[in-house]
C-alpha cells in the first residue's frame, strides 16, 4: 500500500491533524519560558554537579540569547506545523530541534523524559513520511514533480483556522498558569485541565461538523 493510498483513509488524515496540533503546542507551551529568559524552575542549577541535566540547563539559561534563540525556533516550528497550510515545512523545522532535545535528555539523567522525546521524534519522522510525496526530489537525482496527493478534506479551512485557535489557547494557558503560580490563587493544574478538555471538545465537534458536511456534499 503506497502513502498516497493510506492518506484517503479518513481516520488517518484525522489522526495527522491532530498529531501536528498536539506536538506542536508542545513546542510553543515550553517555548514561551525560554523567550521570557526565564529558567524552567525558580531554583538555580549552578551549584549541580557539572554533568548533570540541571547544570546543563543552567549554561544555556545564563547565555540569554541562545536560550532565547531555541525558544523562538521552538515557537516558530510549532506553530507552523499547527496551521497546517505550512506544516511540512514545520515537520523540516522540527526534526533538527526534536533530534537535538531527544539526544539531550539520553545524555543526562531524566528519567522518563527520553520516552516522551523519542515518541516525539517518532511523530515528527511520521508526518516526514505523511509528507514524503512533497519532499522526495531533494533525496533523489531523478526529475520527481512537486506532488501535493493530500486530500481535500485534510486541506479544509477549517483545519488552519483551528490550528489558530489552538495556538492561542496554547498562550494563554501558558500565561495564565505563570500568573496563577505567582500569585498563588489556585494550582494550575486544574486550569490547564480545563483548557485542554476545551480543546478536545471543539476539536471533537469541528470532526463531527466536517465529517458530515463533506459527506453530504461528496
Amino acid at each position: 500500500m503506497t502513502i498516497s493510498s493510506l492518506k484517503r483513509i479518513k481516520t488517518l488524515q484525522i489522526f495527522t491533524i491532530f498529531l501536528r496540533y498536539l506536538i506542536g503546542s508542545a513546542f510553543v507551551f515550553a517555548s514561551i519560558v525560554k523567550i521570557q529568559g526565564l529558567r524552567f524552575t525558580s531554583d538555580s542549577g549552578a551549584g549541580s554537579p557539572i554533568d548533570s541535566a540541571w547544570h546543563f540547563f543552567e549554561t544555556m539559561y545564563a547565555s540569554g540569547l541562545y536560550w532565547k534563540f531555541i525558544g523562538w525556533g521552538q515557537l516558530a516550528a510549532g506553530l507552523i506545523l499547527m496551521t497546517q497550510r505550512w506544516s511540512t515545512f514545520g515537520a523540516v523545522l522540527f526534526l533538527p530541534i526534536i533530534t537535538n532535545i531527544f539526544i539531550i535528555t539520553l545524555s543526562y539523567e531524566f528519567a522518563g523524559t527520553p520516552l516522551i522525546t523519542f515518541l516525539m521524534l517518532l511523530a515528527n519522522l511520521y508526518l516526514l513520511i505523511w509528507d514524503w510525496n512533497k519532499l522526495k526530489f531533494l533525496f533523489s537525482n531523478n526529475n520527481f514533480d512537486f506532488r501535493d496527493d493530500n486530500p481535500p478534506f485534510s486541506k479544509l479551512n477549517t483545519w488552519a483556522f483551528l490550528g489558530i485557535f489552538y495556538f492561542f489557547l496554547v498562550l494563554i494557558m501558558r500565561f495564565c498558569s505563570e500568573y496563577l503560580v505567582k500569585n498563588g490563587r489556585f494550582n494550575p493544574f486544574y486550569f490547564l485541565l480545563t483548557c485542554f478538555g476545551l480543546a478536545v471538545v471543539i476539536g471533537l465537534i469541528l470532526i463531527i461538523y466536517e465529517l458530515r458536511r463533506t459527506k453530504r456534499y461528496k
